[in-house]
């Protein structure tokens, strides 16, 4: 009886694996969508969508919905990050108020669309399900130019020119999240009213989200240039761009870039201050190691003497 007990088990726990590998491993060519909810779609797409991604998803001010292009960003990517992407930023102009199952319909006549064929089933609207199946057929881009073709860019600024031009402004922008919520809508205030301010300027002319867009991006980008060779630090120590602290340290800093991003692109709040821990700590690393060295001021020593030292 306890032979037959562990067959039924097993062959219980052999049947579940293979479900959930099934599951998870559909594609867009696995007929996942209906004809009229593509046709849903279509209305919803006309309605919100063609402005900026063309008539017949060409892209326009906005990318191709279609195409190779299309592909290679969205390809291999679970549905459900397209998804949220719809839902929670499109259209750019009037983002969070598309529903779930206003998302899974644009999905569907992108679908239809990319050639893709219908089935009888709809597709769903929750993550779950969305999580469980690709588009597929995601090619990598062929570049143009070999590498060795490609002109070079040597260090023009120091680091703390880098660090206070790009990284500092564009994290404290992200940590700012913790205590605004850049989805609020704010009053605007007299224009051209007391002295000029440098930290103002320009500060209105994209929505609070894109802001925060802008600035994780900024961070994911401007990561690698800690690594360019020759760059020096402010005192004129070289950058130590061969030790693998410090490229671990870049590396951190670039995945907290991205995965603010990522955080951003959920017009969450919670989610943002969450993940700027992730930020916080990838900071913390390179600057305990290189710029913070404790007990120098007492000496008498200033301590951006020793930046970029060990």
């Amino acid at each position: 009886m306890r032979t037959c007990s562990r067959l039924v088990v097993f062959f219980i726990l052999e049947s579940l694996a293979t479900v959930v590998y099934a599951q998870q491993n559909r594609t867009a060519s696995d007929s996942v969508y209906t004809d009229a909810q593509a046709a849903r779609g279509r209305s919803l797409y006309q309605q919100k969508c063609t402005k900026c991604h063309g008539d017949a998803l060409q892209g326009r001010t906005a990318p191709a919905l279609t195409g190779e292009a299309f592909l290679a960003v969205w390809g291999s990517q679970p549905l459900s990050e397209l998804a949220a992407k719809i839902r929670n930023t499109m259209p750019a102009d009037d983002q969070g108020k598309l529903k779930p199952a206003d998302a899974a319909d644009v999905i569907a006549y992108i679908l239809q669309t990319g050639k893709f064929p219908a089935g009888r089933n709809e597709l769903a609207a929750d993550d779950a399900a969305l999580k469980a199946i690709a588009i597929g057929g995601a090619k990598p881009q062929a570049t143009a130019q070999t590498r060795s073709q490609m002109p070079e860019f040597p260090a023009f600024g120091n680091l703390a020119q880098v660090m206070r031009g790009i990284l500092f402004p564009s994290s404290n922008i992200i940590f700012n999240v913790q205590l605004h919520d850049p989805g609020e809508k704010t009053a605007t205030g007299p224009v051209n009213t007391g002295a000029f301010s440098w930290t103002a300027w320009g500060g209105e002319i994209y929505a609070g989200w894109q802001l925060v867009d802008y600035a994780a991006v900024a961070i994911a980008e401007s990561a690698p240039l800690m690594l360019t060779p020759g760059r020096r630090c402010e005192n004129g120590k070289p950058v130590p761009v061969d030790r693998p602290d410090w490229i671990k340290f870049t590396q951190e800093l670039a995945e907290a870039g991205r995965a603010a991003y990522r955080a951003s692109q959920t017009r969450n709040q919670e989610v943002v201050s969450d993940v700027t821990n992730q930020l916080s700590e990838s900071c913390l690393h390179c600057h305990q190691v290189y710029r913070d060295k404790r007990g120098s001021r007492s000496s008498g020593l200033d301590t951006s003497a020793l930046h970029c030292t060990p």
